[in-house]
């Protein structure tokens, strides 16, 4: 009897614990808003789905509180399974060495089917070895286009959108004359207006194909095309052509309130602008300049991927797997995409996204998708892999304000922000050599 009762004791402790069996993964991430609420959706989803693991999403604040977060809960060991990290981020992350838990290794060591070549390779390439292996798993990943005022321009008599920065010029010209404050301004501008200019017109931003060919580098964006961008870019913030909004988006207050025409932004930036802009607008490719180059190359991608992290159990990074793989199926990349804005990382996800008619029904949706996979990425258009790029973006504004504010010519202002950047490098180097 007494047995029995034991028996049953440890037969009900068993049930009862058989509830609260579920492996738990913590996932780190700075998405916040709409977007946060969409990311513990997506999480839920995956573990109603099954019952062997729970993925808890944190919020962590922006992308350098949460990289920031990440590195120091590492050195204590408390550090999350998962962690998003910003593109900038990327040689930092790689550099972390028996920190990090290569994504193409963990679904190997897994089990789970992993196919490299399903993924956008222009999405893809930026966060990959040499020998094209995925370090990380892409999750939101965008491209700047350029954002355009329809009333403004029928007002202005301009039947379509420019395709290059000559025809920026002639537009804004004309927006001007009919009373429009200025053309245009710009988000992120060492994002967009150095860094994807360089790829635009595969021309380098960095010697070692970007960063990507070892700890070397050294920064290239001070070369004549840039130079004469930057110097042309001077001259219209003089003019009121262009209008300096801020490192930032701050520039999408000008472009809501009508103030500027045209905003080159990114991709991402397509559900803000039409829930805040009460005009008709439209998507265009980001601009390139005709006479410096025959085709235009594709953009490069912002955004951010999931890094996995060294430190954990065996269960735990077969459930990190199994979490990877369902946030990569065609549904719920799709999901992601259409409500978000950041590109589908899958060609499943795009092909279900036409099907579905959410491009025809959202026009200027998929003009991001189209510039990211024109052609295939050559060494300047893969990406890049710098380290300590955060205070390299840091310098470069620095250096196009003061072109901006007309105190330096481009070419002089370049080649600081060049010296600059080249010393964050070296510093870099060997802290990581």
């Amino acid at each position: 009897m007494h047995n029995l009762k034991l028996a049953s004791v440890v037969v009900g402790l068993s049930i009862a614990s058989s509830g609260f069996a579920a492996t738990e993964i913590e996932w780190w991430h700075a998405m916040g808003g709409a977007n946060g609420e969409k990311v513990n959706e997506i999480a839920k989803a995956f573990n109603d789905s099954q019952d062997a693991y729970e993925v808890k999403p944190v919020y962590k604040g922006n992308y350098t509180e949460t990289m920031t977060s990440a590195i120091a809960a590492f050195r204590a060991k408390q550090q999350p399974a998962i962690v998003q990290v910003f593109e900038v981020g990327t040689a930092s992350m790689m550099a972390a060495k028996g920190a990090i838990y290569p994504v193409y290794k963990l679904m190997k060591d897994s089990g789970q089917a992993f196919d490299e070549s399903a993924y956008l390779s222009a999405v893809t390439g930026y966060y990959s070895n040499s020998d094209g292996q995925m370090l990380s798993m892409p999750f939101n990943s965008s491209t700047p286009v350029l954002y355009y005022n329809k009333d403004l321009f029928k007002k202005a008599g301009i039947s379509q959108a420019p395709k290059t920065w000559q025809d920026v010029e002639s537009v804004s010209n004309k927006l001007l004359a009919s009373g429009v404050t200025c053309g245009f301004t710009t988000a992120w501008q060492s994002w967009i207006q150095l860094e994807n200019l360089s790829a635009r017109h595969n021309v380098p931003f960095a010697s070692l194909d970007n960063g990507f060919g070892g700890l070397k580098t050294e920064l290239k964006f001070n070369g004549p095309l840039q130079v004469a961008h930057v110097q042309k870019m001077g001259e219209w913030q003089k003019s009121g052509i262009f209008s300096y909004s801020g490192r930032t988006n701050d520039g999408a207050a000008k472009f809501y309130s009508q103030e500027c025409a045209m905003f080159t932004e990114s991709s991402a930036g397509y559900a803000g602008i039409k829930r805040n802009a009460k005009f008709d607008f439209g998507v265009a490719e980001l601009p390139y300049w005709e006479g410096k180059v025959k085709q235009p190359s594709n953009t490069i991608i912002g955004g951010a991927s999931l890094w996995v992290l060294q430190g954990h159990s065996k269960e735990e990074y077969k459930g990190v797997a199994s979490f990877l793989s369902y946030l990569s199926k065609a549904s719920v990349q799709a999901d992601w995409h259409q409500f978000s804005g950041y590109l589908p990382i899958t060609k499943a996800a795009y092909d279900l996204t036409k099907e579905q008619g959410f491009y025809k029904a959202n026009p200027g949706t998929e003009t991001g998708v189209i510039q990211m996979t024109t052609g295939t990425p050559t060494a300047n258009t893969k990406g890049l892999r710098l380290g300590n790029f955060v205070q390299i973006r840091g310098v470069i504004d620095e250096a196009l304000e003061s072109v901006w504010s007309g105190d330096v010519d481009a070419q002089t202002a370049l080649n600081t922000a060049v010296e600059r950047g080249n010393a964050q490098l070296r510093k870099f180097e060997k802290a990581n050599d």
